[in-house]
């Protein structure tokens, strides 16, 4: 039976329940992080609880818990479950209040933690995906729980039998609905630089030091449509999934002959340097 953490309290997950005056149900007012889950340790915990206290305080809510205390109880919650874990999920909303549009500072954040599970992906895996217009507000630095757009993203994707939209805002690329993106022309590996139009992703920043020090340079750069159309190969990188690799976009294959020589050596470099670092 699954484990969680709600407020102070650790109980099964079906006994978790929570006010429907909380402010995350009333207005998604609320952040989240996905923390991996890698041969049974918890992978980059720094790294995403890090970016969880800048989502915090992006929308003006004091972080409940100091670092040591995130830490232990993302241990705990690894601890009490089934050890096929993938990822651990963290959601902190503003909490329970009358329903107002304005913030109010005397109310106690709604802190959840819970475990996710799945098989752990070993394997540079090829998916289908399509392009979309970027219909999400401008914030998307902020890893909020108000995720329509992205929902009905995925899902348009699904119904094209693809993994994943990559989304266009006046003709460059942004990022997937679920993951960050990189693309290959010619030998050279870009991914759209970091702004409010696209969430700083743990892997993409990890996997870019990775690659820099294995000699492979990533140029962080503007990607039009028809550098997406025209490239050799085009990865998608998440927590849960390390690195994809797009076979087809828009039903087109991309690149040459199915080949994609870059993204096996980023998958490689990547898994090893995770290896190393659950080792410890």
């Amino acid at each position: 039976m699954s484990t969680c953490y709600l407020n102070g309290e650790f109980m099964p997950l079906k006994d978790a329940k929570v006010s429907v005056m909380d402010r995350a149900f009333m207005f998604g007012d609320a952040v989240y992080e996905v923390i991996p889950v890698k041969h049974g340790k918890i992978f980059a915990a720094e790294e995403h609880i890090a970016r969880l206290e800048r989502s915090l305080s992006a929308i003006e809510l004091e972080n409940p818990h100091r670092t040591p205390e995130w830490n232990a109880l993302l241990e705990k919650i690894l601890v009490a479950n089934e050890k096929n874990q993938r990822s651990i999920y963290v959601q902190v909303t503003r909490g329970a209040a009358e329903r107002d549009h304005v913030l109010q500072t005397d109310v106690r954040p709604t802190v959840l933690i819970m475990s996710q599970t799945g098989p752990e992906y070993r394997d540079l895996t090829r998916v289908n995906a399509i392009t979309s217009q970027d219909i999400r507000w401008t914030r998307c630095d902020i890893k909020s729980t108000s995720l329509l757009a992205n929902v009905l993203l995925r899902n348009q994707a699904k119904a094209a039998n693809a993994y994943d939209a990559i989304l266009l805002r006046e003709d460059s690329v942004t990022e997937g609905a679920s993951t960050n993106v990189f693309v290959v022309n010619d030998g050279r590996v870009r991914t759209p630089p970091l702004s409010n139009l696209l969430l700083p992703g743990v892997t993409r920043g990890l996997l870019i030091e990775v690659l820099v020090e294995a000699g492979i340079f990533i140029e962080e750069m503007k990607i039009s449509h028809a550098d997406l159309k025209q490239a050799d190969e085009i990865w998608l990188a998440s927590s849960t999934r390390d690195l994809l690799s797009v076979a087809l976009l828009d039903n087109d294959t991309v690149g040459k002959n199915g080949r994609y020589p870059l993204a096996l050596e980023a998958y490689t470099h990547f898994r090893t340097y995770v290896a190393k670092c659950q080792a410890n």
